[in-house]
């Protein structure tokens, strides 16, 4: 059992979180009402009108998320190993039930869900777990759709959804800091029918992206990309990419951001050969999951609009990041990027730290959250 410095919460062994507050403080709470008081929910400042509350705690290293057509969230992790069911069941916007429906998976991080199928995303291999939403408590044994993905760790754990297109897109990160690779498939996003046929390369010169959307009207993908480590504490940024075709390059590992040089690979190639990215992001805040914004629950102001996990800076001496930004398009630009909900980082210690935003059918806005176990629910009411 461990207990954070600031004593805001404890883990136990395996990852479950709050309940050993609880019962040090001998109070007869429930596991969600222990965890939603030992989280400092109270320290995350959101704009006029939105709330942030618990959703689901114990879902340890909540990565990656999915919606099923029943509204369960399926949720993939990195390090457990696990995919888990996040059930509500009386429709109270608490979950009741979490479920793990699959253990033993080699970075499950990824999760889509297709005809009552959740297809689920290892390193190396898509699985697919038939008619899951009948047999959350008896999970299927998974089809294999696909196993002939490079196997590297580094950048291994991957993001996947299925476009407007019906593909399915699988990025494949570098496996390095930065490098050039043979293997057109290194360090760009791939895509395949959802069977695992006709894979080809949408996209090169991506890092690692573990996060893309489609624009609700033009359906063009957009998707983040993670800027390499040691060129310095400001430099380079991370990236809002947008690929309206395939084919297209994003410079990795020639040009960092919009006009940066890599200093070993950057004599071979200009910047101007590739296509910059859409938003130059914070350097090295690691942003993740993102979603254009197409609920009717917040103001219009947020319509159309891009919503960012950042996950925080994990060498940076000055730590950022650790927040959920909002990027504002305008005729299909991205005009701003400021801040949405922030406070996960105190004092430059994080407590917490999100990894994947999803739109729910009522308009609210999940994020995951894999250093607290926990995924939280914001939504919005008229002040």
């Amino acid at each position: 059992m461990v207990m954070n410095l600031h004593g805001w919460r404890l883990r136990a062994p395996g990852g479950s979180v709050f309940h050993c507050l609880c019962a040090l403080a001998g109070l007869l709470w429930s596991g969600q009402a222990c965890a939603e008081r030992a989280l400092p929910l109270d320290k995350i400042v959101l704009p006029p009108g939105f709330t942030i509350r618990l959703y689901a705690a114990q879902v340890p290293d909540a990565r990656s998320m999915a919606l099923g057509i029943r509204g369960t969230l399926f949720v993939g992790t990195r390090t457990e190993g696990k995919v888990y069911a996040v059930v509500d069941r009386d429709g109270d916007q608490i979950a009741d039930d979490v479920l793990t429906i699959a253990s033993g998976l080699r970075m499950p991080n990824g999760v889509a869900f297709r005809d009552g199928a959740l297809y689920v995303a290892e390193v190396s291999r898509i699985l697919r777990f038939d008619e899951i939403e009948e047999h959350l408590h008896d999970p299927p044994r998974p089809v294999v759709v696909y196993d002939g993905l490079p196997r590297d760790r580094w950048h291994g754990w991957k993001f996947i959804r299925f476009g407007p297109d019906d593909y399915l897109y699988v990025p494949v990160g570098a496996p390095c800091n930065v490098c050039v690779q043979q293997d057109e498939r290194y360090a760009a996003i791939l895509r395949m029918r959802p069977d695992g046929t006709e894979l080809t390369v949408f996209a090169h010169g991506v890092r690692n992206t573990v996060g893309f959307d489609w624009h609700p009207e033009t359906r063009a993908l957009w998707f983040t990309d993670n800027g390499r480590d040691w060129l310095g504490e400001d430099v380079p940024p991370d990236e809002l990419n947008v690929a309206p075709q395939a084919g297209l390059h994003f410079g990795f590992p020639y040009c960092h951001g919009t006009a940066i040089p890599d200093p070993e690979f950057g004599r071979a190639r200009g910047c101007k050969e590739f296509t910059p990215p859409a938003r130059e992001l914070g350097p090295h805040v690691a942003a993740l999951g993102m979603r254009f914004y197409t609920g009717a629950m917040f103001p219009a102001a947020y319509r159309g609009h891009i919503f960012i996990a950042e996950h925080g800076s994990w060498n940076r001496r000055v730590p950022i990041g650790y927040r959920v930004m909002l990027v504002r398009l305008e005729n299909n630009r991205a005009v701003s990027y400021e801040v949405f909900a922030e406070g996960w980082l105190q004092d430059g210690e994080a407590w917490g730290r999100p990894v994947d935003v999803l739109v729910m059918p009522d308009g609210a806005l999940l994020v995951s959250d894999d250093e607290a176990g926990a995924i939280y629910r914001i939504s919005y009411r008229q002040p």
